[in-house]
């Protein structure tokens, strides 16, 4: 029963009801519902309540579910009301201040793997460990575990384990840390340029209640789902046809492409019911993340765990403090900065909720595109370090 996709879908969506309505009627309203989600399921799932994560021995379907099926789809649904127009006052700045924060990621790892005396507490894996972490802070664990197989790290049970353990807690922590920067470093930031529009009076249109709050019928919700279902199987099945024909184009892009597609037609605003279901999505995704925060795993490890953990903090420190120091000498504002941080380390999904958290919807689609970003040139840059960086520690 513990690992009963029932069980623990009826949990997750219960930890978002109660999380939303702290916000609502709380003073826990200020640190908003992504974030509370995020705390209170790492809470649950450390205390046993729920599993803490899900492995090879003793895998929860739910929460694969959740990565393969219901991620990709919530980006669908809440790209549905994005005008290109408001996307354009992104631009080039936040591709490059994403390239700038995978070099900090870069750097980071070789300042981490350095400062832990990686050749003599990891051994003689420590390239391809560092390559690995370079790759998901980059794009996420789609290039950690493409790393991982090119390496036979997944044969090295412990040490993959722990490595995946630690990443989980770090990609959490981040989650957290970005959520904070506009109220934390504000005061810093006076004089910045930013593209965030006024904001609206009503404190609930600030939190997006209003925007998340719709009036639905059974066909409403019938056509969202089928829309989505839908995209995902068209998106997925190019993907597969562009792959054998030596041309890999990432599903996400594909999904990506056909929602905003829609989003431009007339028809687009008459589909009701993808903004509610799109974010409650993002919030299962979100309670995922916060359940694979495995504090248990990681005291298991013994040294190894404290080395990996003290070295996946390095790289991340080092990462925000290149993207926030990039960002500040180009003038773009901390919700951008926070952004951009979070599709490095945490990937596209992370960095869309991230962005509906602050009030920023302009930020929805370049969170999403980043995220693509990511997972496209992570691995190469993850190998370079493997290969070539990280060997000159040694």
């Amino acid at each position: 029963m513990f690992t009963s996709s029932l069980y623990v879908l009826a949990l997750l969506s219960l930890i978002v009801v109660l999380s939303e309505y702290l916000v609502r009627r709380t003073f826990l309203r200020h640190l908003g519902t992504a974030l509370l989600v995020i705390l209170v399921t790492a809470i649950v799932a450390n205390l046993g309540i729920m599993p803490a994560g899900s492995s090879a021995e003793r895998p929860v379907p739910a929460y694969h579910a959740i990565f393969a099926y219901v991620a990709p789809i919530s980006i669908f649904w809440l790209l549905l009301r994005v005008n290109l127009r408001d996307v354009m006052k992104a631009g080039l700045p936040l591709v490059a201040l994403f390239l700038i924060g995978s070099l900090g990621t870069t750097l980071g790892v070789i300042l981490g793997m350095w400062a832990v005396n990686g050749s003599k507490y990891i051994g003689e894996l420590y390239p391809a460990v560092g390559g690995m972490f370079v790759g998901t802070y980059t794009g996420g664990s789609v290039n950690f575990n493409a790393l991982a197989l090119n390496y036979d790290i997944v044969k090295e049970g412990v040490l993959y384990s722990g490595s995946v353990v630690v990443d989980n807690i770090i990609t959490t922590i981040w989650m957290i840390v970005t959520l904070a920067f506009p109220a934390v470093l504000g005061f810093l930031w006076k004089g910045a340029k930013s593209t965030k529009p006024k904001p609206n009076t009503k404190d609930d249109d600030n939190l997006g209640i209003a925007d998340d709050t719709e009036s639905l019928h059974p066909m409403d919700i019938g056509l969202v789902l089928a829309l989505g279902m839908a995209a995902l199987l068209i998106s997925e099945g190019l993907a597969d046809w562009a792959s054998s024909r030596g041309y890999p184009i990432p599903s996400i892009i594909i999904i990506t492409t056909l929602a905003l597609i829609i989003a431009q037609l007339p028809i687009a605003k008459r589909i009701k019911g993808a903004q509610t279901l799109g974010m409650f999505s993002v919030y299962l995704f979100l309670a995922v993340i916060g359940a694979f925060c495995d504090l248990a795993a990681l005291s298991k490890m013994g040294e190894l765990g404290g080395v990996l953990l003290v070295f996946a903090l390095i790289t991340v420190a080092t990462h925000g403090l290149c993207t926030l120091l990039a960002a500040r000498a180009m003038k773009l504002g901390l919700a951008e900065a926070a952004m951009v941080s979070q599709a490095n380390v945490g990937g596209g999904t992370s960095a869309l909720a991230l962005a509906r958290s602050l009030g920023r919807r302009d930020l929805v689609l370049p969170a999403v595109l980043l995220g693509a970003l990511g997972n496209a040139v992570g691995t190469f840059l993850g190998f370079w370090a493997a290969e070539q960086l990280l060997l000159l520690l040694g």
